[in-house]
C-alpha cells in the first residue's frame, strides 16, 4: 500500500468550501456539519485513491477530475499532480449552478 498523497486546497476552493459551509450551517440546521464532514471524508479518499473521481468535462483546466459528495450534492474538483506527487483541490461546485466551475 502506498502512502496517501498530500491534499492542497487552492484559494478558490477554500473560498467555495467556506461559503458552502456557512450557508449549510444557516440553512440546514439538522446537519450543520455536513459540508465539513463530507469534504474531510473526500479528502481522505482522494489522498489514498486519487483516480477515484471521474474526468471533468465542464472545465478548461486539463487533468481535472470530480467526485460527488452525496450528502450535500456538491462536486469536489481536483487534479493529481506528479511533481511532487500531490492532490490539488480546485473548486467545490454545486451541481445546480447550471454551468461548470470557473477553472
Amino acid at each position: 500500500m502506498t502512502d496517501p498523497l498530500p491534499v492542497d486546497v487552492t484559494v478558490l476552493a477554500a473560498q467555495h468550501i467556506r461559503k458552502a459551509d456557512e450557508w449549510w450551517r444557516v440553512n440546514r440546521t439538522a446537519v450543520p456539519n455536513a459540508v465539513r464532514q463530507e469534504v474531510e471524508k473526500t479528502f481522505m479518499l482522494i489522498a489514498r485513491q486519487p483516480r477515484v473521481g471521474s474526468r471533468a468535462h465542464d472545465v478548461r483546466l486539463s487533468g481535472v477530475q470530480r467526485i460527488l459528495l452525496p450528502t450535500i450534492k456538491y462536486y469536489l474538483y481536483y487534479r493529481v499532480l506528479t511533481e511532487p506527487g500531490r492532490i490539488e483541490v480546485v473548486p467545490l461546485w454545486h451541481r445546480r449552478r447550471g454551468t461548470g466551475p470557473p477553472i
